[in-house]
């Protein structure tokens, strides 16, 4: 048994938490299986994983001015955020190998449905098979305290082999119409907003009409049109409207966290191109393991689990609408930060605003609210988000502080979801706080969610099928070309 759990955890810490030795490896084999000559094979497998570490470097080296950018948001607001006795690390140390036993057994049964049961998409997000396998044991363990190893990863495995199944499954059509190809499919965990940006953002836009890369701009603006030089603009100025409001010590202390000697409003200039700079390191990334994986993922299909394609992260979409990623953005921060001054002044909860977060699945609803609604549907679809998260954060904080509840200011909306999901089916009729109020209605419109989505797929299937739902020709295979990227 303790060789079983040791191989286990070893895949889940090696593999799985390693995204590009894992697509790295599913290249390897897909072009083995085509029977491609070894100096393919070798090639496509360390282009793909270079591709995926060249888009973690371009996120790593965003990543630190977005949480400066959160720090000198907060101290703008004054506000300070709420503390727990149990913190997340708490956490992961008493259930690590649990965790890394559940995402590992979850893995191979979602694996095992899609080729019995011949269905489309293997989910190969590995850093989000991870954290949603934290999610769920941190909500099973919140639901039920302290059940035995065993429990948790029959539970927790079979809860996370449904999500990694069905999500890329209900994202299909739309992720179809937003590449224009079904080479791949989109698997992450802001499917939830992206769902309902695509949905609402007819509504209030026409994607022919108002698509984000093609507004047209006055002569003297065009530069805009250049995405790493309107990134760059944009979050120059959000950058240094928060430095104007942050209190003089924050500012110097993050700059010289950075070089004691530059000064702090320099410093600020210098996060906005490092931002711009690796948007467009993470768009190279994104490309490059792109061109390998999906003929690569042929051979899977054809020999191991027919028919099959990869469901892949967020930034795989990112090509097709640069712009529409940073309306998406800048709509997701701003409808937070408004809903984190709200909270704060009737006294609920002070929220943490999450950078990342606000603007990966920000960005990505900004992209599929872009091509069903155009530039007005990036804003919805970055506006959904930013009120998911800033809901999401205030209600889920204190239903997981017996567990993780740093996990609610880490949250992309799938979480909350998958969170109040397992909460609901544990107490369905629980209204004693306010939050345990907003679980119980939630889940209950989920029910009905369901129930009538069920009708709506029956109705397909008898050939009645809702015109909304028909798709126009895709536009094409592969992402058009980005400027300056």
């Amino acid at each position: 048994m303790d060789v079983l759990k040791d191989t286990l955890e070893w895949f889940a810490n090696n593999i799985f938490n390693e995204v590009g030795i894992l697509l790295g490896l599913i290249v390897l084999v897909g072009f083995w299986l085509q029977k491609k000559p070894v100096e393919e094979i070798v090639a496509g497998g360390l282009r793909a994983a270079i591709g995926i570490y060249a888009l973690f470097a371009g996120i790593a080296l965003f990543i630190g001015g977005l949480l400066a950018f959160q720090t000198i948001v907060a101290s703008a607001f004054g506000l300070e955020p709420p503390t727990s006795e149990v913190s997340l690390d708490d956490f992961l140390a008493d259930q690590g190998g649990t965790i890394a036993m559940v995402i590992t057994v979850g893995f191979l049964l979602h694996v095992l449905i899609v080729r019995v049961f011949r269905l489309t998409y293997v989910y190969l997000t590995g850093h989000l098979m991870f954290w949603m396998s934290v999610v769920v044991t941190a909500s099973l363990v919140a639901a039920w305290g302290e059940l035995s190893q065993l429990t948790l990863v029959l539970v927790g495995s079979v809860i996370l082999a449904a999500y990694w199944t069905l999500q890329p499954m209900y994202m299909a059509s739309k992720t179809k119409k937003v590449i224009g190809s079904d080479d791949w499919g989109y698997a992450h965990t802001s499917s939830s907003v992206c769902w309902l940006a695509a949905t609402a953002a007819p509504a209030v836009g026409d994607p022919s009409k108002d698509d984000s890369e093609k507004v047209h701009l006055p002569q003297r603006l065009s530069f805009f049109k250049d995405v790493n030089v309107s990134t760059a603009l944009v979050i120059a100025v959000i950058m240094l409207v928060a430095m104007v409001f942050a209190d003089a010590a924050v500012r110097s202390e993050q700059a010289a966290a950075y070089d004691p000697d530059v000064n702090p409003w320099i410093w600020a200039m210098i996060q906005s191109l490092r931002f711009a700079a690796g948007i467009a390191i993470l768009l190279f990334g994104v490309r490059m393991f792109l061109a390998e994986i999906v003929p690569a993922f042929k051979g899977i299909s054809d020999r191991l689990i027919p028919g099959a394609r990869p469901a892949l992260d967020a930034p795989t979409v990112f090509p097709y609408a640069p712009t529409a990623v940073m309306l998406g953005f800048l709509g997701s921060t701003a409808v937070f930060l408004i809903l984190m001054a709200v909270f704060a002044a009737i006294d609920w909860i002070v929220i943490v605003p999450p950078m990342i977060m606000l603007f990966f699945p920000g960005g990505a609803a900004g992209v599929f609210g872009n091509r069903y609604g155009g530039w007005k549907g990036a804003v919805l679809g970055g506006a959904i988000n930013g009120l998911f998260l800033a809901v999401g954060q205030a209600v889920t904080w204190t239903l997981l502080t017996d567990t993780g509840p740093q996990l609610a200011t880490l949250a992309d909306p799938d979480w909350y979801i998958m969170t109040w999901s397992i909460l609901f089916v544990q107490s369905p009729m629980a209204f004693g706080t306010f939050e345990e109020a907003f679980v119980t209605v939630f889940g209950w419109m989920m029910v009905a969610g369901i129930l009538m989505g069920g009708g709506h797929a029956l109705r397909r299937r008898n050939g009645r099928l809702d015109p909304s739902d028909q798709e126009e020709q895709p536009r094409t295979a592969r992402p058009e070309p980005v400027p300056g990227a």
